[in-house]
């Protein structure tokens, strides 16, 4: 969709008529199984778009090929404009604007919350000391476990693990967050401190590419829900059309099953 009033400037295209994550043609095979079939996919800057489908329907997959953790085969994959090349430096930089928040938590064992959160900013971004310190204080304080900051990763619950991902993948100051199942390794009480974080950083504006079976996050936060099945886009429509109209049978199937249980 055109922002309104962008075709006013003729000087040069407003930043926000580049999509955010652009994949175009993406093709992947593991072995003879193809797990990404001809996948094209637009996200605009600030908006959430839910994955959803069957399991083995190739969206971690999806997810996963967005920052080169897995390589494709084919097409093209784009964030903010430019194209992600296969290795090399130019593939770390961009690699860096593309925050990502898996299934397991991946924290670093031996270091504390907050070691944990300022090792990149450090490491890749060059931050000071202070500097880095400060704004991850800042954001454990907003995913709301600030008070954990000296503590270890296995002193944490599941959700406060989770909430500590969040806020390390957030102190690379990313252009886009990616999230791979992020709560279903989690106890059911524990899902939602997971999803409300996930929630207040889609109302301020934060490009999310979310995989989910978190049907009421799908409803509430995204923009567009995106399903897939067979490693195929079956279907992408906005939330509201999606869960009171799907217009395909997979779709239609999928939801029986996950709505009526």
């Amino acid at each position: 969709m055109e922002p309104t009033g962008s075709d006013v400037k003729e000087v040069d295209p407003t930043p926000s008529a580049v999509p955010m994550i652009s994949m175009q043609a993406v093709n992947k095979h593991f072995g003879s199984l193809h797990v990404l079939k001809d996948i094209d996919l637009e996200v605009d800057r600030g908006q959430v778009i839910v994955v959803l489908g069957p399991s083995g329907s190739g969206k971690s997959t999806l997810c996963r090929t967005i920052n080169r953790l897995e390589p494709i085969d084919s097409g093209t994959i784009a964030i903010d404009g430019e194209i992600l090349p296969s290795e090399g430096k130019k593939l770390a930089q961009l690699r860096s604007d593309v925050g990502m928040v898996f299934q397991s938590f991946n924290l670093f064992a031996h270091k504390t919350i907050l070691q944990n959160v300022t090792l990149a900013p450090m490491k890749v971004r060059k931050k000071s000391k202070a500097e880095a310190r400060e704004k991850a204080m800042e954001l454990l304080e907003r995913v709301g476990i600030a008070n954990q900051a000296d503590k270890y990763p296995a002193q944490l619950s599941g959700g406060q693990q989770q909430r500590v991902a969040i806020a390390r993948s957030l102190a690379m100051n990313p252009k886009v967050m990616l999230f791979d199942e992020p709560t279903s390794a989690l106890d059911p009480e524990m899902i939602n401190e997971v999803l409300n974080v996930m929630t207040s950083l889609a109302a301020d504006g934060m490009t999310m590419l979310v995989v989910t079976h978190e049907m009421g996050f799908a409803r509430g936060a995204a923009n567009r829900v995106v399903f897939m099945d067979g490693g195929a886009i079956v279907e992408s429509a906005e939330p509201s059309q999606f869960f009171t109209n799907p217009q395909t049978d997979r779709a239609k199937d999928f939801l029986g099953k996950i709505l009526h249980h």
